[in-house]
C-alpha cells in the first residue's frame, strides 16, 4: 500500500497540464487549456483542462476527473500505478509496504499481463548484458548497427537466448502464471502429442534480439524480435500477437520517447522500422516514431494527431516503400493533417542515412528534400506515366482523389491550384473532377445511411420534444454555482417582514455580505428544500459541507476522494461552465459576458425559481382538488390559499426580475 503522505505529496506536486501535455497537444484557451480528445476521433477540440482546479473534461466522450483519473482512463492504470507513475515523473520517493502474495493474486488479468511483459523486458535486457551468449550474439549485433550502450539501455533492448524454454522456465520460477505468459504471446503452449494431457512450452522469441514496444506512458505492451540466424523458414521479424494489452494498429514504436519532442517541434517523422527510430533518436532526431512494419492505420495517425498536425513520412527509395507511402498519405489527409514525404538516396534508408551522417547534415537534408504530398505524388506518378496520355489522366485522378480526402475546403482549393500548375491542366477540370468524387461519395454515404436506417426499428414518440425536468435543471445550476463560486464572498439583498408603528407587517430589504455557499445553504434550509436527483443530492451534501467547513479546498485531491460516480458528476458540472471557451469567441471579436460578474443574480434567480416551482406545485394541487366534482364544492380556505399562493408567486417574481411562467 502507498502511504497517504506519498499520495498527498503527489497531488500537491503534479501539474495536470504537464501530465496531460505528454499525451495531448494543449493550447491556451482563456484561463484553461484545450486539445483534441484522446478518447475519440475528432478534428475540433472538445477536451478541456483547468490548471486552476487541476481537473479535465472530455466533452466528446463525457469522461472527466483529476490527474489520476486521466491516467486510469487513458493508460488503464490502477490507482496505485497512476500514483507511482506521477511519483516517478516528479521524482517523489514512494513510501509503501511490500505487496503480499495474496495481493499479487488479486491483480486483474490485464494488470497481470503488464507485469509479465515488464518482467520479460528486464529478463531479456539481463540476458543481453550479463550472459556470455547475450554479449557475443545480441550485444554484438546492436554494436554493429552503431548503437551506443546508452541508447540500448534507453530503449530497453535485449536478447532471448536460443533455448526452447529458457525464458518460460525463468518466468515460472519467479511465480508468473503460464496462462499470462501464453496470453501475452511470450510463450507458445501446445499439446504434447507423445503424452496426451501434457503441455509443451516454447519461447516465442528464442534466438532473437528484442525490441520492447511501449505505450505512450512507457508501459511494455509487447515485443518485436529479430532473428539473427540464417534460417530461411523463420520470419526475419516477429511481433507479439494481439492481446488485451497489445493492438498493433493502435501502437507506434518509439512514441513514449518521442512524444515531448513531437509536441515541441510540432512535427512527427514517421518511419517503418525499429532501427530507423533508434538510429535517428541516437543522432538527435527525437520526434520520430515507426509503424512497426505494419500498414499505417487511422488509430496510429490519431495518436500522432494528439501531439501535432504535421507528419513527415520518411521512406527509402525502393518502389514498394514508395507505393506504401502513397496509401498512408491518403489516410493521413483524411484525419485533417498536413503531410510531407522525404525519400533518401538510392541504397539508403533512415537507419543507414542517420548512421552515416551528422545531425546537422541530416536536418539540412530533411528540410531540403521533404516534399509536399502533391509534389511527391505528382513526380512519382508522372515518371511512371511518361508520355502515355491514359496513364497521365489516371495520375491526375489519383492526385485529385487524395485532395478529396482533405476535410478543410480552403486547403482543398489551394492544393487544386497547385496540382493544376504541376500537371499543366486547367483548374476548372480539376474542380469538376473533385465535385464528381464528392458526389459519388455522397451517394454512397446516403445509401449506407438508408441501409443502416432499415436495420433498426423506428420508434416514434407522441411528443416531439421531451419534457424538461425543471427540478433537475435547478439542482444542476446550484451545483455549478457552488463549484465555481462557492468560496466567493458577495453582497446579497435579503428580504424579511417587520411590524411598523401602525402594527402592520412591512417588507424590509437589507444588504448582507455572505459566502455564496452559505447563502445557498441558508436559503434551501429555510424552505426545507431537498434535491430530488440522488447523485445531485449526494454531490450537494458533500460539497456544501466541504465549502462551509474549509476555507480552501485542494480541488484535485478532493475530487479524487469522492466516489467515482459523484466525482464524474462534479467534474461534468464544473467544466461545463467553461465549455464556451472551446469556441474561441474572443478570436472572432465576440466577447462573452463573464458568469462570475452575475453570480449574485444567478443565486437569487435560481433560488427564486425553485420557490416558484414549489408554489406552482401547490397551486396545481389545489386546482386539481377544485376541479373534482364531489358535490361538496371548494371551501373558502382553498380559495384563500389559491389567492395567497398566486400573490406570493407574483411578489417573488417581481422582486427578482423574473418573468412568470408555468413550470412543467
Amino acid at each position: 500500500m502507498i502511504s497517504k503522505a506519498t499520495i498527498d505529496k503527489v497531488y500537491e506536486t503534479a501539474r495536470l497540464e504537464e501530465v496531460i501535455g505528454d499525451f495531448v497537444q494543449l493550447k491556451k484557451s482563456g484561463s484553461n487549456f484545450k486539445g483534441l480528445s484522446p478518447f475519440s476521433d475528432e478534428r475540433t477540440p472538445s477536451f478541456m483542462v483547468s490548471p486552476v482546479k487541476q481537473i479535465w473534461k472530455d466533452f466528446s466522450s463525457g469522461k472527466g476527473g483529476n490527474v489520476v483519473a486521466f491516467l486510469m482512463e487513458h493508460e488503464h492504470f490502477t490507482y496505485p500505478e497512476a500514483i507511482k507513475y506521477l511519483a516517478k515523473k516528479y521524482n517523489i520517493e514512494i513510501e509503501e509496504t511490500e505487496r503480499s502474495d495474496e495481493q499479487k493474486l488479486e491483480a486483474d488479468e490485464r494488470e497481470s499481463m503488464y507485469l509479465v511483459s515488464e518482467y520479460a523486458q528486464k529478463y531479456f535486457s539481463e540476458m543481453l548484458w550479463e550472459t556470455t551468449l547475450g554479449k557475443a550474439i545480441g550485444l554484438s549485433y546492436f554494436k554493429e548497427r552503431g548503437f551506443t550502450d546508452e541508447i540500448i539501455k534507453k530503449f530497453g533492448l535485449g536478447y532471448c537466448l536460443d533455448q526452447w524454454d529458457g525464458f518460460t522456465k525463468a518466468a515460472l520460477d519467479k511465480g508468473y502464471q503460464l496462462d499470462f505468459l501464453e496470453k501475452t504471446g511470450l510463450t507458445i503452449v501446445k499439446e504434447d502429442t507423445a503424452q496426451p494431457g501434457n503441455k509443451r512450452m516454447f519461447d516465442r522469441f528464442k534466438g532473437r534480439v528484442m525490441f520492447p514496444i511501449h505505450s505512450m506512458s512507457g508501459r511494455v505492451l509487447g515485443f518485436g524480435g529479430r532473428i539473427l540466424a540464417n534460417d530461411k523458414k523463420a520470419a526475419k521479424y516477429q511481433n507479439s500477437p494481439e492481446s488485451d494489452i497489445y493492438h498493433k494498429s493502435k501502437v507506434l514504436y518509439g512514441i513514449y520517447f518521442a512524444k515531448q519532442a513531437i509536441a515541441k517541434e510540432d512535427n512527427c517523422y514517421l518511419v517503418e522500422g525499429y532501427t530507423d527510430v533508434i538510429q535517428l533518436h541516437q543522432r538527435g532526431i527525437l520526434n520520430v516514431v515507426a509503424s512497426s512494419g505494419t500498414a499505417l492505420s487511422p488509430e496510429q495517425i490519431r495518436l500522432i494527431n494528439r501531439l501535432t498536425k504535421n507528419i513527415t513520412v520518411l521512406f527509402d527509395g525502393d518502389a514498394a516503400g514508395l507505393r506504401a507511402s502513397l496509401r498512408g498519405i491518403d489516410l493521413i489527409l483524411e484525419q485533417g493533417m498536413n503531410v510531407k514525404v522525404c525519400t533518401f538516396p538510392e541504397g539508403e534508408d533512415p537507419d543507414s542515412f542517420a548512421k552515416n551522417n551528422e545531425l546537422e547534415e541530416i536536418i539540412i537534408y530533411l528540410e531540403q528534400n521533404a516534399k509536399d504530398f502533391i509534389q511527391f505524388k505528382a513526380s512519382l506518378l508522372m515518371s511512371e506515366a511518361a508520355n502515355d496520355p491514359i496513364k497521365r489522366a489516371d495520375t491526375v485522378r489519383d492526385i485529385v482523389n487524395s485532395i478529396s480526402k482533405i476535410p478543410d475546403h480552403i486547403q482543398k482549393e489551394i492544393y487544386i491550384q497547385e496540382c493544376a500548375q504541376i500537371m499543366n491542366i486547367s483548374e476548372a477540370v480539376l474542380f469538376s473532377t473533385l465535385a464528381q468524387i464528392g458526389k459519388k461519395e455522397q451517394v454512397e454515404a446516403t445509401k449506407k445511411a438508408q441501409q443502416d436506417q432499415k436495420a433498426f426499428e423506428v420508434v416514434r414518440h407522441d411528443n416531439l420534444a421531451e419534457k424538461v425536468d425543471i427540478q433537475q435543471v435547478h439542482e444542476r445550476e446550484i451545483l455549478k454555482i457552488l463549484l465555481q463560486y462557492g468560496m466567493k464572498t458577495d453582497n446579497f439583498l435579503e428580504f424579511y417582514y417587520e411590524t411598523n408603528d401602525q402594527g402592520e407587517l412591512e417588507m424590509v430589504k437589507n444588504e448582507v455580505c455572505r459566502k455564496v455557499a452559505e447563502k445557498i445553504y441558508l436559503e434551501l434550509q429555510e424552505d426545507e428544500i431537498e434535491f430530488a436527483d440522488p447523485k445531485f443530492r449526494e454531490a450537494y451534501n458533500i460539497l456544501i459541507e466541504s465549502l462551509i467547513n474549509n476555507e480552501n479546498i485542494d480541488f484535485s485531491s478532493w475530487i479524487g476522494n469522492l466516489p467515482k460516480e459523484i466525482s464524474e458528476t462534479v467534474v461534468d458540472l464544473d467544466m461545463n461552465e467553461n465549455k464556451y471557451e472551446l469556441d474561441d469567441w474572443e478570436r472572432r471579436n465576440i466577447f462573452v459576458k463573464s458568469k462570475a460578474s452575475e453570480v449574485v443574480l444567478r443565486v437569487s434567480q435560481t433560488i427564486t425559481s425553485i420557490r416558484l416551482k414549489l408554489i406552482n406545485d401547490l397551486i396545481g394541487g389545489i386546482a386539481d382538488t377544485l376541479q373534482k366534482d364531489d358535490g361538496v364544492g371548494p371551501t373558502q380556505e382553498q380559495w384563500d390559499d389559491l389567492k395567497n399562493y398566486n400573490e406570493l408567486k407574483k411578489n417573488l417574481a417581481e422582486r427578482n426580475g423574473l418573468v412568470i411562467k408555468h413550470f412543467g
